[in-house]
C-alpha cells in the first residue's frame, strides 16, 4: 500500500494539536527536535549549546540527554553516539492554536542579523511544497553562521514564520507575553496586520510571526566542523522530562 506525501505543514499541524504546553506554568507536551552527535563529543556539544543559551540564540534552555541504546519515543539511540533533545520552535504553533489563534505555518529559513537585530529572510523554504523540514536542510547545506551571532552580534540564524489572524491580535499578545516569562523565547518579530514579517509576505488580514529555530545550537556546532546529525519536529514530550542546559 503506498501512503501519500507528508509535507511538513500537515506535519506540524498533527504535532501542534497535541500540544499542551502552558507557557506560565512551564507544563505539557511540547514537540522537539532529536539531533545525534558522537558521544566523545558530548563536553563540546553542551558547551556550545550553554553559549548559545547565554546569547540568546535558543527557543529554550531546556534539553533532555540520552546515551546508547537508550529509547526516545519510537527511536533508539546508536552505538557511539548520544542524543541531544531540543525543544522545538513549533511548540508555538500548538500554544497559539490552543489559545483559539487561528494559523497557518508558512517556512523556515535563515535570518540575516546585524548587531543583534535581525533584518530580513535570505532564504526560505515553503513547509507546504516540502516533505523534509527546512531548517533540517539549511543546517546540512552550510547556509549559517550562528557562532557569528553568539561572538559579534552579526551573521545569519535559523528562523521560522507562521501567519495568524488579525483579529486574534490581543491573544497572540497575550501568549507572547506568558512566554517572555516562562522556558520559552526566541521570538524574533511580530509583524503588523497585512505587512511582511522580515521580508515574507503574508496573506490579507494576517500577520506574520518569526521565531528562532530550535537547531541554533545544533548548527553552531555543526559549524565547527563537528559531526551533528538532525531530525528536526521529530515527536512530543512532556517538558518534565527536560533539564535546564547550565544544569549540566
Amino acid at each position: 500500500m503506498n501512503l501519500p506525501l507528508k509535507f511538513v505543514n500537515n506535519r506540524i499541524e498533527e504535532y501542534a494539536m497535541q500540544v499542551t504546553f502552558d507557557p506560565k506554568e512551564g507544563e505539557g507536551n511540547v514537540i522537539y527536535n532529536l539531533s545525534l552527535v558522537r558521544t566523545g563529543d558530548l563536553e563540546y556539544v553542551i558547551s556550545t549549546f550553554k553559549d548559545a543559551f547565554k546569547a540568546g540564540v535558543c527557543v529554550s534552555g531546556l534539553v533532555r540527554i540520552e546515551g546508547s541504546g537508550e529509547i526516545v519515543g519510537d527511536y533508539r539511540v546508536p552505538d557511539d553516539f548520544t542524543a541531544v533533545i531540543t525543544m522545538c520552535s513549533s511548540t508555538l504553533d500548538g500554544v497559539l492554536m490552543r489559545r483559539g489563534v487561528p494559523l497557518n505555518p508558512i517556512g523556515g529559513g535563515v535570518v540575516e542579523v546585524d548587531q543583534r537585530i535581525p533584518k530580513r529572510f535570505t532564504h526560505i523554504i515553503l513547509y507546504e511544497y516540502t516533505t523534509i523540514d527546512p531548517l533540517q536542510v539549511l543546517i546540512s547545506q552550510e547556509m549559517t553562521s550562528v557562532n557569528g551571532v553568539m561572538r559579534k552580534g552579526s551573521g545569519s540564524l535559523l528562523a521560522n514564520i507562521r501567519q495568524c489572524h488579525m483579529e486574534a491580535e490581543s491573544l497572540i499578545g497575550e501568549v507572547m507575553d506568558e512566554l517572555a516569562g516562562g522556558s520559552f523565547s526566541g521570538i524574533l518579530d511580530v509583524g503588523l496586520p497585512n505587512t511582511p514579517a522580515l521580508g515574507v509576505a503574508v496573506d490579507p488580514q494576517y500577520m506574520g510571526i518569526v521565531a528562532l529555530g530550535g537547531t541554533n545550537p545544533m548548527a553552531a556546532v555543526k559549524e565547527s566542523g563537528t559531526y551533528v546529525m538532525t531530525q528536526a519536529i521529530k515527536g512530543v514530550m512532556d517538558v518534565a522530562e527536560m533539564n535546564d542546559i547550565l544544569d549540566y
